[in-house]
């Protein structure tokens, strides 16, 4: 990995958690503000609401710690880079969506189930919600831009975990004005809803993550052999394998056959150039390229259509 290509990992991790930093800041101003607005009116639903966003702080937490291990440096136990720790973070969301998940629909059919609930002043817990609402909406949507311009996984799942929390604040927000205005149980009729919405965002990203854990092929081996196929001097290209779905932590690996009679230098020339070139190309972190005399090439690679 050149010296430009650390630079540019090293700046990544530290903006992944640069924006990790502000928005603990954020679900910390939100907490305080629901926890205070909650005690004050003596609304259950948005201490509630407070609950959710003290879960927002934790996995905050959890994914500074995991940004920062996963912005070290490729070492002898973990040769290929620590990239994977993001998408383990990714799934430390998942689990804490999942018991966001559960306290909701548990106390929404409690209540349908019930009475409804009780009756709170709901003017200071509405108009708390509505502001954080705002500040959740942006502050989500910021970290999901973020998380894309960064191809960082945990972004996007710190994101879609805040994104959460603004559904679960907007059904706080509707229950008060529903219970305002009479409708006692909507506000659990609204909590199911936004039960289902969150599940939703729990399955996209572990759609987004698995494929990472798994070593999912980052590009198909067809493109990768007509790269190499394409340079000077290589007859075939074959058994190729790749990983990593980000570009600077993409990893490939292929075999190449050479004329016979190459010496060893002018083998290993070619094999400079085919990395050099299937690396630019992918905006990969490291090639690896075999190389074989035609000779000991496989028949049906000589002979047969492109993987």
């Amino acid at each position: 990995m050149t010296r430009a290509a650390d630079a540019a990992q090293d700046g990544r991790s530290r903006e992944v958690r640069r924006v990790l930093m502000l928005m603990l800041g954020v679900s910390l101003v939100l907490v305080a503000a629901k926890t205070a607005a909650g005690l004050i009116s003596g609304s259950l639903a948005v201490l509630g609401g407070a609950f959710d966003s003290g879960l927002d702080v934790l996995t905050t937490l959890v994914a500074i710690t995991l940004a920062r291990v996963a912005g070290q440096e490729p070492d002898e136990q973990h040769p290929y880079g620590h990239e994977k720790f993001e998408a383990l973070g990714a799934l430390a969301m998942v689990a804490f969506l999942s018991i966001t998940v559960y306290e909701l629909v548990r106390t929404a059919l409690g209540r349908i189930g019930g009475d409804g609930g009780e009756r709170v002043d709901t003017g200071l817990g509405a108009g708390v919600m509505a502001v954080s609402l705002v500040i959740g909406i942006v502050a989500s949507e910021y970290e999901r831009r973020r998380g894309m311009a960064l191809q960082s996984e945990l972004l996007l799942a710190d994101a879609a975990h805040l994104r959460a929390d603004v559904y679960v604040t907007l059904a706080v927000l509707v229950g008060l004005l529903l219970t305002r205005f009479g409708w006692r149980s909507g506000d659990a009729w609204t909590t199911l809803l936004v039960a289902i919405l969150i599940t939703r965002t729990g399955f996209h990203i572990l759609r987004e993550t698995i494929p990472v854990l798994v070593d999912e092929a980052a590009v198909e081996a067809t493109e990768i052999r007509r790269m190499a196929e394409a340079m000077d001097g290589v007859d075939a290209a074959y058994d190729v394998r790749s990983r990593g779905r980000r570009e600077g932590a993409r990893f490939a690996e292929l075999t190449i056959a050479v004329r016979s009679g190459l010496d060893i230098e002018e083998a290993h020339e070619i094999a400079d150039l085919v990395e050099d070139e299937v690396r630019r190309r992918l905006g990969a972190r490291r090639v690896v390229v075999h190389v074989e005399p035609r000779s000991a090439a496989p028949a049906r690679v000589l002979e047969g259509p492109a993987e």
